[in-house]
């Protein structure tokens, strides 16, 4: 009976049926091979209450929604352009940080490739950076962010971790500061890329325009103190995460709506059902996630298959370089929320038995997994960024492959270094 309800959900999978009925469905089958009511599925939605870093996304993707829909990302690229223009490869590196602070804000890599990119890509071309570097860049600098505060996987992946209430902790707090070196390293590589790029190339530098500088930093006048409500408030020590989303959300919603009313008041209804229509959809997909990983705790899941890797793996390094090839190949066939939610629950206990730090863990995980979302054949940025701009797949595999190399060293360093993610924990 078991064997032929595993058939058809691997049925139902394969025929497109969505995350959430599956999860329930096997959990929901677990439960009752364990001799188990099915309450206990419903249980962990009841708990879903009792967590207060959940707050934080609701309040956090409202904010990511409001800003996307402003003129924010144009003031972004303006305001650091007139900063750093002036540098060899300038523009570049001016992509690169707009990606990263536009993709941690709204927690979505596509979002940023689709706003950022109707700037950033005309404006890259015409200053003689060549079509395939530009495409390249924007498809892989998409990704960047997702491990930096107040990024939404971040917290999604610490609310799951913390079901197995690991020693140490994992605390949304925790993740948020050892995202902070990693997500430098990446933006320095491949600002040091671009700057290489521009000389080879010949792209002419620009000179410091006071002028344009003092537009611009009157332009993003209410723009600027948003950074240091969340970074400043969570760093200090003053704002727990779910503070900080509540401050970020009101400040948002202040400025693009009552201060510079770039989001009228009719379409606000859109923006707000939009952005709750995700949370819905992630806090179902999570209550049955909470419930399956339940049922894989008391079924012994973990430890049966640590003892199966344990068998061909004996060493942590080993152990890391085969984790960060199953996150590759995930990466490239889910999306970062399901994944975070599918994989944690089997990855975590798993790394743990390797004497792995679990806030660790998550910075490498997602480091993966911003990796697999552009890589080919079914990464998800690249389907975004060939609706965007109109180019072949193929193209962009292409363009975006020097940008991989780069980022894939990143990672290797941010598995094998743990103090490069730990080092403002610990």
């Amino acid at each position: 009976m078991i064997a032929l309800a595993a058939a058809g959900l691997l049925l139902l999978a394969a025929l497109g049926a969505p995350l959430w009925a599956l999860l329930a469905a096997v959990a929901l089958l677990g439960f009752h091979a364990a001799g188990q009511e099915g309450v206990a599925v419903a249980v962990e939605f009841y708990r879903l209450a009792d967590m207060p870093a959940l707050i934080a996304i609701p309040l956090f993707t409202l904010a990511g929604y409001l800003l996307a829909e402003s003129r924010a990302p144009q003031r972004l690229v303006r305001l650091s352009n007139a900063l750093l223009g002036w540098l060899p490869g300038g523009l570049a590196v001016v992509a690169v940080l707009a990606c990263a602070m536009f993709t941690a804000f709204t927690g979505a890599t596509g979002v940023t490739i689709v706003a950022l990119g109707a700037v950033l890509y005309p404006a890259l071309l015409q200053q003689n950076y060549g079509e395939r570097f530009s495409l390249g860049l924007l498809t892989s600098a998409g990704s960047l962010g997702l491990i930096l505060v107040p990024s939404m996987p971040l917290i999604l992946y610490g609310v799951v971790a913390q079901q197995f209430h690991t020693t140490p902790p994992v605390t949304i707090d925790a993740l948020f500061l050892a995202g902070v070196l990693p997500c430098l390293l990446m933006v320095a590589l491949l600002s040091a890329y671009s700057m290489w790029h521009a000389r080879r190339a010949g792209v002419p530098r620009t000179l410091v325009d006071g002028k344009e500088l003092r537009a611009a930093l009157r332009d993003a006048l209410w723009d600027l103190p948003l950074p240091f409500v969340i970074l400043g408030g969570i760093y200090s020590g003053r704002l727990a995460a779910s503070e900080a989303a509540a401050a970020t959300a009101l400040y948002v919603f202040v400025v693009t709506v009552l201060v510079r009313r770039e989001i009228p008041w009719r379409k606000l209804p859109r923006v707000a059902r939009e952005a709750m229509l995700l949370v819905g959809a992630l806090l179902i997909i999570l209550g049955f996630s909470l419930a399956l990983t339940n049922w894989l705790i008391d079924a012994e899941v973990p430890e049966r298959l640590f003892g199966a890797i344990q068998a061909h793996i004996s060493s942590r390094g080993a152990f890391l370089l085969i984790l960060n090839l199953f996150l590759l190949v995930f990466g490239m066939l889910l999306e970062g929320f399901p994944a975070i939610i599918i994989l944690v629950p089997l990855v975590l206990p798993v790394a743990l038995r390797y004497g792995i730090d679990p806030v660790h863990l998550g910075i490498l995980f997602l480091a993966n997994l911003q990796l697999g979302i552009f890589l080919p054949p079914v990464g998800m940025n690249l389907f975004i960024a060939s609706m965007r701009f109109g180019k072949p797949i193929l193209t962009l595999v292409r363009a975006s492959a020097p940008f991989f190399l780069i980022l894939l060293l990143a990672v290797l360093v941010i598995t094998y270094w743990p103090q490069l993610s730990l080092a403002l924990v610990r």
